[in-house]
């Protein structure tokens, strides 16, 4: 006994259905999507001033963060005076570099006091963060 869809499917595919192909396709798609997630690295916002010869700081630094506000932070944490003296005094000990990064609308003094702390403590290499124009 011979049946007739057996006879076709010996003599191959005539066509090809691939609507069932996309569905799935866009089912994943709209998957991994949704099911994504976008991380966020949590931050301080700092707008810096633009200067024209700035360069490139290629080695390791301490970085002090002045907001707008004059908050001060050190490695993510808001810092007063007298915790950032501590910090500074043990990295003058170790040579370490200094980064400010301070926000074009911080006040001067406030970068200034850091600057001439970091300065009597024995800190000779002290940098303020620009971006290029």
């Amino acid at each position: 006994m011979r049946f007739k869809g057996r006879m076709e499917l010996e003599h191959g595919l005539k066509q090809i259905d691939i609507a069932p192909l996309i569905d799935i396709v866009f089912q994943l798609l709209i998957f991994f999507m949704l099911t994504s997630s976008f991380v966020m690295q949590p931050g301080i916002k700092v707008k810096l001033p633009k200067a024209v010869t700035s360069e490139v700081i290629k080695t390791e630094n301490i970085e002090i963060l002045v907001t707008g506000e004059n908050v001060t932070y050190l490695n993510g944490q808001v810092v007063n005076a007298r915790e950032l003296k501590n910090f500074l005094k043990a990295a003058a000990a170790r040579q370490q570099t200094i980064l400010i990064k301070a926000d074009k609308r911080a006040s001067l003094g406030r970068v200034v006091e850091i600057w001439d702390t970091a300065r009597e403590l024995g800190i000779t290499q002290i940098n303020i963060a620009t971006n290029q124009e």
